[in-house]
């Protein structure tokens, strides 16, 4: 009994110690699990610093990520960088985006490797803008902290080729191509040259910063022709008497000089634009015709008023005041000369004669077949010009897409939409319709008339309201200001197009408005505003207003959008300021003072002027240029402007 006793004690003794030792066991684990734990939070909150730290830089695909605030400290140490600006929106940007990831993997095997990067454009504006981003994709080489602007194609070959030639060590930048001109260098180089394109600058002005990479590589390319055509620039802003001398009020502004003679530019703003500008611009604006039968061909089967100028030679004063005319409006028409007796004979012309005829099929008893003006000593080239312009466009010509801006610009133009063909077999209908407008078009000398295929113009009609009118003739008159006006569908003849015009004179026709429905609900920020309510809301001369133009699918009017709405939001409680947007292509916008020729297009229209808008034009569209616009410009904010 004593010794069961005993080893019962025993026991309880040694479970009493294995006990005592298990707790010491677990809380030395318990310990250093805590201090374990300790370790995993400071490890979880270095994750949470990392990702928060702006300056890091991520990969996607093998492309580095750049932003607004990596950007200095990546490229700093950094001897050649590709960089794509792209946008998430944009279709090419998207199709290359895999060729873009094999560019980078082939640049990192280069010795020494190459780093590959990509900006989101959008929504980095602060690189955007650093490096005049317009278009999508926008390729940079940096070479040692300084851009190299890729021209090339959008090919990954392409590409990696040039990349490796700017990373050569014994590659240099190419000279600059366009000539500086001064006060004291501008009058030798430009009365010397046969031609030369001057742009007028200034240093803080956005479009002239986007342009002049673009005009940089224009002039590389037309300084390799075998006949090198030049391209200079003067700064307006420290070139005052030039710019003043040639009237330059804004900038850029483009010039073609022809011994020292000025003319305007109007082409393109793009490389390749510029490039195939210029070489036409090289050219004579006016032909040499030898043979008669030119000129017969012209007549019977030319769709296009036939200038042509009789002159004894290229010595005639009267060819050099021609030819001066003619490169004035050379983008207008077609211009011809002749020195052959032959052909003034047919004309019945005599040397120093200027002869405008129109092509057989636009001949009526109404007008002449063919008019002359005489150059004489004391004509000048606008003289000559004044008479081609007056003269082009017969009593009835025929509207096209090919010619509408050219001939048919001038308002009110009376168009009468049908089956137009000249063609053999349908010549006869075709004729038959246009007599009848012939018959009135002479009582009318004030306005313009022509007759316009309705295939050609569908779209047109239908904004007129008469795509589905089931007449085989209908007839609309565009007025000024882009008013528009349609007669009403009816059996078509001579008298019912005679009434519908002595209607409008008469100022009794309602014009139609191309419009978008009305929305229902417009409390947002930003104010839409359609063809039926331009008036009510942009004219309205209690509120200053503005307005942005706008295209669907253009790419800036997308990347301006959040930037326009955080505006709206700034000034949603001025009672007095709305900010608004229109889109452009489906309403009219029926004040001509609101011309709308690229996208987005943005007018201020004040309270107290609202027929001379305030258009837009500082190159920048961020949120704080855009307000100190809104703000330099209203005239009834209720907020100081310091509490904005």
């Amino acid at each position: 009994m004593e010794l069961k006793k005993v080893s019962l004690l025993l026991f309880l003794l040694l479970a009493q110690l294995a006990l005592t030792a298990l707790g010491q066991e677990k809380s030395e684990s318990d310990g250093e699990e805590e201090e374990g734990g300790d370790d995993d939070e400071e490890e979880e909150e270095e994750d949470d610093n990392e990702e928060g730290n702006d300056l890091s830089v991520k990969e996607e695909n093998g492309v580095l990520i750049l932003t607004d605030a990596n950007y200095e400290s990546f490229i700093a140490d950094k001897d050649v960088v590709l960089i794509e600006f792209y946008a998430p929106w944009c279709e090419h940007c998207k199709r290359f985006a895999p060729e873009y990831e094999k560019i980078a993997s082939e640049l990192k095997e280069n010795d020494p490797p190459i780093h590959v990067a990509k900006v989101d454009g959008p929504s980095q504006s602060g690189l955007g803008q650093q490096f005049d981003i317009g278009l999508y994709p926008t390729f940079k080489i940096m070479k040692n902290g300084q851009p190299v602007h890729y021209k090339g194609a959008l090919e990954k070959d392409e590409i990696i080729a040039k990349v490796k030639e700017v990373a050569s060590p014994d590659w240099i930048p190419p000279p600059e191509a366009t000539i500086i001109l001064t006060e004291d260098t501008f009058d030798a180089v430009v009365n010397d040259a046969d031609i030369i394109l001057v742009e007028f600058y200034a240093p803080w002005c956005g479009h002239c910063k986007k342009l002049a990479p673009l005009y940089e590589e224009a002039a590389q390319v037309l300084s390799k022709r075998s006949v090198p055509i030049l391209l200079a620039k003067v700064d307006a802003t420290t070139e005052p008497k030039i710019a003043n001398k040639y009237q330059v009020t804004g900038y850029p502004t483009l010039k073609i000089f022809r011994k020292g003679k000025p003319f305007e530019y109007n082409g393109p703003r793009d490389t390749q634009g510029i490039t195939e500008y210029m070489i036409e611009q090289a050219g004579p604006p006016s032909k040499q015709i030898q043979v008669l039968k030119q000129v017969q061909e012209f007549l019977k089967d030319g769709d296009d008023v036939i200038i042509v100028g009789i002159f004894n030679g290229d010595d005639d004063p009267a060819h050099h005041t021609y030819q001066d005319a003619c490169n004035s409006i050379r983008e207008d028409y077609r211009f011809h000369h002749t020195f052959s007796s032959e052909i003034q004979n047919f004309l019945k012309a005599s040397p120093g004669q200027l002869v405008m005829i129109q092509p057989e099929k636009f001949n009526s008893q109404y007008e002449p077949k063919m008019r002359t003006f005489t150059i004489q000593e004391t004509s000048s080239p606008s003289d000559v010009t004044d008479f081609i312009t007056n003269n082009a466009v017969p009593l009835v010509g025929h509207r096209k897409q090919s010619n509408d801006a050219k001939r048919y610009s001038k308002r009110p133009l009376v168009v009468v939409y049908y089956g137009v063909d000249f063609s053999f077999d349908y010549r006869v209908a075709t004729q038959y319709w246009r007599k009848k407008v012939l018959q009135v078009a002479k009582d009318f000398p004030e306005y313009t008339f022509a007759i316009a295929d309705e295939e050609d113009y569908s779209s047109e009609l239908n904004d007129l309201g008469l795509g589905d009118s089931g007449e085989e003739v209908n007839v609309a008159i565009l007025d000024v200001a882009g008013k528009k006006y349609a007669m009403e569908p009816e059996e078509f003849d001579s008298d019912v197009l005679r009434e519908f015009v002595m209607a409008f004179k008469k100022g009794k026709l309602k014009h139609i408005v191309k419009s978008q429905p009305i929305p229902k609900s417009n409390k947002g920020p930003v104010k839409v505003v359609v063809g039926k309510t331009f008036a009510e809301i942009v004219m309205d001369k209690k509120k200053d207003v503005l307005i942005e133009f706008y295209a669907p699918w253009c790419g800036h009017c997308k990347q301006l959008e959040p930037v326009y709405l955080e505006l709206g939001k700034k000034y949603k409680n001025e009672e007095n300021l709305i900010i608004a947007k229109m889109d452009a292509t489906a309403n009219d916008v029926p004040n001509e003072k609101y011309k709308t020729e690229g996208f987005p297009t943005i007018y201020f229209a004040p309270s107290n002027n609202k027929d001379n808008p305030i258009q837009y034009d500082k190159g920048e569209r961020d949120l704080d240029s855009l307000s100190k616009f809104v703000e330099e410009h209203a005239t009834k904010l209720s907020r100081s402007k310091d509490e904005l």
